[in-house]
Order: C-alpha cells, then structure tokens, then sequence
C-alpha cells in the first residue's frame, strides 16, 4: 500500500502539533471556564467561533439551532469532525475537589467540567485545521470541524437538524468522545420509556379509602429490574440494559394518596434491538407485576439556546460498522501512520451523536477521542495535555487518509462490491 503522506509531511504534523500545544492548553482552560449546559452554549459558542476566525478558517457560521460550523478547503469528498460542546453540570460542588470551572492545569493534566466531554477534543480540532492549512495537507476534500449542541439533553438532535435542515451529509463524521486514543466504531443505542400508574387519592389519614399510584408502581420496577438481568447481549456492542433513572408523582399534598406516578427507563438498545422489542418488554413487564399501567417514548422539546424547538422522539438506535469498513481502516492507516503502532479499536459503552448520524441517517462514523470516558460526568473529569497534541495530529491527517483510501478502493473495483455501504442494523 502506498502511504499517502511522506515522511516529512509526518514529521511536520507532529512538530506542528508540539508548537501549537501551549495554544490548545490555553483555549481549552478558557473553553472549560464558560458553563454550557445542554440549551445554554451560546458564550462558548461565540468563543470558538472567534479562535475558527482568528486561525484562519475559510468559513464560520452558527445555524438555526445554534450548532457552530467551520470550513476548510472545498474539495469534492465532505469529512466532519463532530465535538458537541454542551456539559452536564456539576452535581454537588463539595465533592469537587478542584474547582470545576477553573481549568486547574496540574501534571500535565487539565481538570474541569468538560475537559474530555468534550472541550478538549474541540481545542485540538480547531488548531487541527490551523495545521491542515499551514502545512498545505489540503486534498480533494472538504473540512467541516462542527461544534454541536444539546447532545448531553437529547444525543443525536444536532445531527438531525444538521443533515436534514442544513442539508450537511458528509461521506463520513469523525466522532471525537473520549476512546483514550483508540478507535471505535460503534455502540449501543438507547430509549427513553415513560411508565404512568394512575389510582385514586384520599386524605393520608385513610388510605384504604384511595389507590396509591406509587406504591402500585412498585411490583413494576421489581419486574424492570428481573426484565435487565434477561435482556439480549451482542458479542461487540454488549448486552442491552435498562434501568429506572427518574421516579415522580402527583399529589394534592403531603396528607394525600398520590393519584398518578411515573417513572423513566433508560433502556440501552444493543444490535439487533430497536424502540418496538424494548417498548413491548416493558408492556410485559407491567403485565407480570399484575398493575396496570400506560408505557410511552416521550419527545424532547426543549428549545435550543437560539429559541428552536426541534422535537424528536427519544428513540436512538445502535451501530457498528465492521472492522474492515474504509471509514474504520482509514483511521486505524492514520493512527499506525503518525504513531508507528497498531491501534486497539473498539466501542463506546455510552451512546454519541452517532446514533442519529449511522444510526439514523446510514452516514458512515468512526471514533477517535482524546480522553478516558471513565471521567466523563465525574468530578474527576480531565484531560492529559499529551493527549491534546495527539489528537490534533491525528485530526489533521485523517482527512488524508479517507480520501486516499476511497480513491484506492475506487481504482481496484472493490467500492463496487459494497464494501462502502453501511451494515443494515
């Protein structure tokens, strides 16, 4: 196989990316010390889009929804490169043992709210494309770096207005999540299911006189539980789950039998498992408690920081692409490329915006993220600065190598054989 980069261009994508190191540690800490949860990323949005503009993007815009998109080179094959920028919050601020906006630089580790979910891989990103146009790596390809929103509330929304309303479909999206370096090419997907029981409410002093909705509920959630121990497993992506994450009620008062309480599932869905098998499960599993109760998929509705409502059902399906797909092996070219080493590749065990872009769309995706998902959302979570440099050499070349790779697939008549169409999940 022809390498597709020479050894000084290899070289100078990793000098490039050791020069620019003390710019992405200061983007990112900057990055970390604006909150943006999910419906509130306008500030970090507008701050990326400065540093897009400061190191020479062809092209920034913000879209309806408030995603962020930057451009580099115009060539015919379309490569993204999807960062979501929203964090979830910081839960308890005492068991924080740094402050999570403070961006604490300590042993060449970066500490702080979305340090690897995901700010890091964004600073890497951005200076990425600075390199891609410094070094003249352009090919016959197009560069959109997206900073997408809302993924932490609702994986997957983003993408879904981004290929429907901005009419962006890419040949193939880099999902940056955090895979330690690694690269993954797939993982399970998930939906929400809402469980209602309804009774009759009463002055707390005689319950008999009522029907309490949450003690009906209980027999339920022993059944879910006994329902998660059953569930298929794939030998990949893993074995499908579900588990109570929410319980509420309604009640006139305190001294009342509630009337009405729910509950909310977060059903992990691996292959071969969609929103129809796990929505039936749970009628079953209502059945076998002897309650009755009404099982729905909910829809998310919540406004965008630009004031859109988008709604979607809370339906994400599972992916994978099989190893020896072009989109997994020219990032596992790249990785052996630029570090003279073979990757592991893997999967996610949490859902990306790759459910809606594969799982939804059948647009190709590959992951390869700086950061341990084992801080994802903990009050540990951080990246290594090492592997911000990595990572942005690793950005700059995989544009290269896609291209390379399905033009040497065209040559030899293998597309023909249907080695670049996306597994039918």
């Amino acid at each position: 196989m022809t390498p597709c980069m020479t050894p000084s261009q290899i070289q100078a994508v990793h000098q490039a990316a050791q020069r620019y190191e003390p710019h992405m540690v200061r983007f990112l800490r900057e990055l970390i010390a604006i909150p943006s949860e999910s419906a509130h990323e306008k500030a970090v949005i507008d701050r990326i889009r400065a540093e897009m503009q400061a190191v020479g993007f062809d092209e920034v815009r913000v879209d309806g929804m408030g995603n962020l998109l930057g451009r580099i080179g115009s060539g015919k094959t379309v490569v993204a490169i999807d960062t979501h920028v929203d964090t979830v919050g910081i839960g308890n601020r005492d068991e924080w043992r740094r402050n999570p906006y403070g961006a604490v630089l300590e042993n060449g580790i970066i500490y702080g709210r979305g340090a690897s979910d995901q700010k890091g891989p964004m600073a890497s990103m951005v200076y990425a494309g600075r390199m891609i146009k410094e070094l003249e790596l352009l090919d016959d390809f197009t560069l959109y770096i997206v900073a997408s929103v809302q993924e932490e509330d609702c994986d997957g929304l983003c993408w879904q207005y981004l290929i429907r309303e901005d009419g962006l479909r890419p040949d193939v999206v880099l999902i940056s999540e955090p895979t330690n370096l690694n690269v993954y090419r797939g993982h399970r997907g998930r939906v929400e299911i809402e469980v209602t029981t309804r009774g009759k409410s009463c002055h707390a002093s005689a319950p008999e006189r009522g029907v309490n909705a949450v003690c009906n509920m209980v027999p339920i959630i022993s059944e879910i539980q006994q329902l998660n121990e059953r569930l298929a497993a794939d030998p990949f992506l893993g074995k499908g789950t579900v588990a109570v994450t929410h319980i509420g009620c309604q009640t006139p008062s305190l001294n009342a039998i509630p009337p009405q309480c729910s509950i909310y599932l977060d059903r992990r869905l691996t292959l071969g498992e969609d929103k129809q098998t796990a929505v039936r499960q749970v009628e079953e599993a209502v059945q076998r408690s002897g309650m009755e109760a009404a099982v729905s998929v909910p829809t998310y509705r919540r406004p965008s920081y630009t004031g859109l409502v988008y709604p979607t059902e809370k339906y994400f399906p599972p992916w994978v692409l099989e190893e020896d797909h072009p989109a997994v092996q020219s990032a596992v070219d790249a990785y052996q490329t630029l570090f003279n080493a073979q990757p592991h590749v893997g999967r996610w065990v949490f859902s990306t915006n790759a459910v809606s872009i594969t799982g939804m769309f059948a647009v190709p995706s590959v992951g390869f993220g700086p950061g341990d998902e084992i801080y994802a959302h903990t009050v540990d979570e951080q990246m290594p600065v090492e592997h911000l440099v990595k990572a942005a050499a690793f950005y700059a070349s995989f544009p290269t190598h896609f291209v390379h790779g399905r033009k040497r697939e065209a040559r030899s008549g293998e597309r023909t054989t249907g080695k670049w169409d996306l597994q039918r999940l």
